[in-house]
């Protein structure tokens, strides 16, 4: 994770300038990328590690600026609908953190950006130090495995669990059923401290009252009929690890009494047995249920909701990150390919059902649209998934993107034409965010698209 390390805001240095070269061989000690900017975003130097990582064979980063390289933008970040570090930065003259997807020589990545700015003497900030770290736990790119995406929905969720993953804090995932829970839950162990022990799932749905406690905490030979010997607990199991309550929600009143007990003192017994256990595990919970309305019908004690829920992080319904359709359908049909096949001979998509794929509101979320890809595949007989082969519910429900107006409120995405796009921007009074919820396109889309209807009228 991004550590500290960094010179303190406030701080002038020698002759109320920056040495660029004692602050570059101070940063060469820094095992992240770093580099230094000046106040209009050129890179001033780059230590080893961030030529290593993000530098271009014949290309010299030093002299640009950074937005064209880590985004290939012609204008900084806040321009193109993106939070510029640098911009809060000189606003809050304090450090500013985000997470964005940078061009890399190996293709986007998301990259956690820290920036602090230095001072001189006056405390005018002179430069930026600006250190970037490379997030594993999500791709960018279609992926065989893990979380993928680059919607701002899905990078607001990966940025949370960045966060706090370094930390204690008991994580409570909140999202439909079927947004990939248990897949960010194991981003959050992956990105912290306890990476290398146990990942223990426990389904609490799937695991009747009479069994919870026994599965939770073990149990001793003979506590009870058909204990032939003693068993150790899912909480056992995750020693020095992460504990997962898949489906918090219904956990029975009678054991949550008990949850909160193990939460609150770290402790357990196996049933049947006197001893008392030390439990050592970082806890992560997820619902899709509304758990601060069941507080109040009398299913969920207050007091065990205030303890698990102390770092909420909300993951976005399909519906909310519509420009991520295509890469999450490249990623699921390319590991169908691998179960089935063993290889990465996967189906493509036709543009006419991905347009349909991408009209519709999937209810069921990425659950729902792997198991629409799973049939589609296997009628795709020459390895082209097309509108018939989907389910007529979702050809029925999923209007063709064009005939809906432009002028519709609704995020539903479709494929707006240059002339539709032209109009709607001359309509718009320059309120890009608005416009860009009105077109259903985030506003990175919508910056490109705009960019290029700008460049084809110059030529």
């Amino acid at each position: 994770m991004v550590s500290t390390e960094l010179p303190i805001p406030g701080t002038p240095l020698p002759d109320g300038a920056p040495d660029i070269a004692a602050l570059v061989s101070y940063l060469e000690y820094d095992p992240l990328p770093a580099i230094v900017l000046d106040p209009q975003y050129q890179i001033l130097a780059a230590n080893q590690a961030y030529q290593r990582q993000f530098g271009v064979k014949g290309q010299a980063h030093v002299g640009r600026r950074c937005y064209q390289v880590s985004h290939h933008y012609d204008v900084p970040c806040d321009q193109a609908g993106e939070h510029c570090p640098m911009k809060r930065a000189a606003a809050s003259r304090g450090a500013d953190r985000v997470l964005h997807i940078h061009h890399t020589p190996r293709g986007p990545e998301h990259v956690d950006v820290e920036l602090r700015p230095i001072f001189d003497a006056r405390l005018e900030i002179i430069a930026y130090v600006e250190r970037l770290a490379t997030i594993r736990s999500a791709s960018a790119r279609p992926s065989a495995e893990g979380l993928v995406g680059r919607a701002p929905a899905f990078n607001e969720a990966i940025s949370a669990l960045q966060r706090v993953a370094p930390s204690m804090l008991p994580v409570l995932l909140l999202g439909e059923s079927g947004t990939g829970k248990e897949l960010f839950a194991h981003a959050l162990h992956e990105a912290s401290d306890r990476a290398q022990r146990p990942f223990v799932v426990v389904d609490c749905s799937g695991i009747t009252e009479t069994l919870f406690e026994s599965e939770l905490f073990g149990f001793e030979k003979g506590s009870f009929t058909g204990a032939s010997s003693r068993k150790q607990g899912l909480v056992e199991t995750a020693q020095g690890g992460t504990l997962f309550l898949d489906e918090i929600g219904d956990v029975p009143l009678s054991i949550q009494v008990k949850l909160l007990r193990l939460i609150e003192t770290g402790t357990f017994r196996r049933v049947g047995s006197t001893e008392t256990q030390r439990a050592d595990f970082r806890l992560v919970a997820a619902t899709h249920k509304p758990l601060e309305q069941m507080i109040a019908a009398g299913q969920f004690r207050a007091d065990l909701y205030f303890r698990i829920s102390a770092f909420p992080v909300r993951l976005p319904a399909v519906r909310e990150r519509v420009d991520d359709i295509p890469l999450l359908a490249d990623s699921i049909l390319e590991r169908i390919a691998s179960a089935r096949y063993g290889s990465s001979r996967k189906c493509r998509i036709s543009p006419d059902a991905l347009a349909l794929l991408r009209a519709y509101r999937w209810p069921g979320n990425i659950r729902e649209l792997r198991n629409v890809l799973e049939r589609a595949s296997l009628l795709a007989d020459d390895g082209v998934i097309r509108p018939d082969q989907l389910p007529a519910a979702l050809r029925r429900d999923g209007k063709s993107p064009l005939e809906e107006p432009y002028t519709t409120a609704h995020a539903l995405p479709r494929k707006v034409s240059d002339a539709e796009l032209a109009r709607a921007a001359s309509e718009s009074g320059g309120k890009r965010s608005e416009l860009a919820a009105r077109l259903g396109m985030s506003e990175r889309t919508l910056y490109r698209r705009l960019k290029a209807l700008t460049v084809g009228r110059k030529g």
